[in-house]
């Protein structure tokens, strides 16, 4: 399933940089979504991306962790616990990204100019269903230092909920923060258990 998101985003994305009628339809704009109730954009918005560079660390990080939540979740459904990994990490994905735009269509919905794009707050969900897990595992800060993920989350949560305060870049830090917060809460809804997986590995490290 991961793959197949990446696949479907990157070409949409790519469609869409030689498209600006396809980006504009796309794209997250909460006037519209409020007054002309194009709720689909809530969704559509999620593959499109500013730029390559956008476009390749959201789906660098989506296979990594992506790959590593589905695995786990195979893993529940032989135990038992969920009945099918593919619909528990679609329904991830997907409600996260719904949810993380609430917030930006009730802020902005009265602002005509205000736009946004990309997958970020469906991925942070995915990377913080991985945290969730394996609170313990390293995550590698700016790619290159090694951290705890538990810390990398509060981090994480700390620095997107101070950036969303200053709104001073053109970067959807409410979008991070809640999708994040979505990803670390839901594998309480599959199984409200499997709060003792993290608690078990936070204690027994």
């Amino acid at each position: 399933m991961t793959l197949l998101l990446i696949a479907l985003t990157s070409i949409i994305s790519f469609l869409a940089f030689n498209n600006s009628v396809i980006f504009e339809k796309m794209q997250l704009n909460p006037y519209q979504v409020y007054h002309k109730k194009e709720w689909y954009r809530i969704v559509s918005h999620g593959f499109l991306h500013a730029d390559w560079i956008h476009l390749i660390v959201n789906m660098l990080v989506l296979y990594s962790f992506g790959s590593s939540v589905e695995q786990i979740f195979r893993e529940l459904a032989g135990q038992g616990i969920i009945h099918s990994p593919v619909l528990s990490f679609v329904i991830l994905y997907f409600a996260s990204m719904i949810m993380a735009t609430v917030t930006t269509v009730k802020k902005q919905k009265d602002n005509i100019w205000y736009n946004s794009v990309g997958a970020s707050g469906a991925v942070s969900a995915v990377v913080f269903t991985s945290i969730f897990f394996q609170p313990m595992s390293s995550v590698y800060f700016y790619a290159v230092i090694p951290i705890p993920g538990i810390i990398f989350g509060v981090l994480y949560l700390a620095y997107s909920h101070y950036m969303s305060r200053r709104g001073s870049d053109n970067i959807n830090h409410d979008a991070h923060f809640i999708g994040a917060v979505f990803g670390f809460i839901f594998p309480l809804f599959l199984d409200p258990k499997l709060i003792r997986v993290f608690l078990d590995q936070l204690l027994n490290f």
